[in-house]
């Protein structure tokens, strides 16, 4: 099995690809930080030795990046199982008030990456014997909240495009699952003074999808919905 990781060097990213090791032959790990990424690759490799990790930092909200990504996929291997699009940010704020360009950061970096890669992508894809992609929806996608401003929009439609994908490829025997988490801890919530306990680990998401990859071919675990056991934050 092989497969590709977008901002994997840190939070749910970086959980799935410790579950996914120990049966992976080849991992591709993405991020914008290259000390962060050997970080991962040496613990990967220790966890698992023969394991084959390559990386390579990109920008994902840059459409000139994510071309070179792929074509340095495409050169190591012409085959690719699980595509994992995790990468996305947060920033919070209303509509109505956010900064000019808002919206635009989110679509570039939360759902064009997504829409880019897949679609650069989709023949290593279709080469897999049973290929699988994951997209990093939310809550968000389906619950607009205070102060989610343009971030539930750029989630609502990365889950549009999600449905899209599962609509368009189901006949090709690839699976399309989109994951809505709800609060996970990672670093981004380390100043926010509630306490990791009060959310999800980022490995019980990794554990899901693991799970639903690990379904036989006839099943498809089209949504993903997980929160925290006392509610939304």
């Amino acid at each position: 099995m092989n497969l590709l990781i977008t901002g994997a060097s840190r939070g749910i990213g970086r959980s799935v690809a410790l579950r996914f090791a120990p049966h992976a032959k080849t991992m591709f790990l993405c991020a914008r930080h290259a000390e962060s990424l050997q970080t991962l690759s040496d613990e990967l490799l220790a966890a698992k030795p023969g394991l084959i990790v390559h990386f390579m930092t990109a920008d994902m909200s840059k459409a000139e990046e994510i071309h070179a990504l792929s074509e340095w996929l495409t050169s190591h291997t012409d085959a690719l199982d699980i595509l994992v699009n995790n990468a996305g940010v947060f920033l919070p704020g209303s509509v109505l008030e956010e900064a000019d360009g808002t919206l635009e950061t989110l679509l570039d970096t939360n759902v064009m990456s997504a829409y880019r890669l897949t679609r650069n992508v989709i023949p290593l894809i279709r080469n897999s014997a049973k290929g699988h992609i994951f997209n990093m929806c939310s809550i968000a996608s389906f619950t607009p909240y205070a102060n989610g401003g343009s971030y539930a929009i750029s989630k609502f439609a990365l889950l549009g495009f999600s449905k899209v994908l599962r609509e368009e490829l189901k006949t090709e025997g690839i699976r399309v699952t989109s994951i809505m988490p709800g609060a996970t801890w990672t670093d981004s919530w380390s100043d926010s003074g509630i306490a990791p306990e009060r959310m999800m680990a980022s490995e019980d998401i990794a554990e899901m999808i693991w799970a639903a990859y690990s379904l036989s071919s006839r099943a498809v675990v089209e949504d993903l919905i997980l929160r925290p056991q006392l509610g939304d934050l």
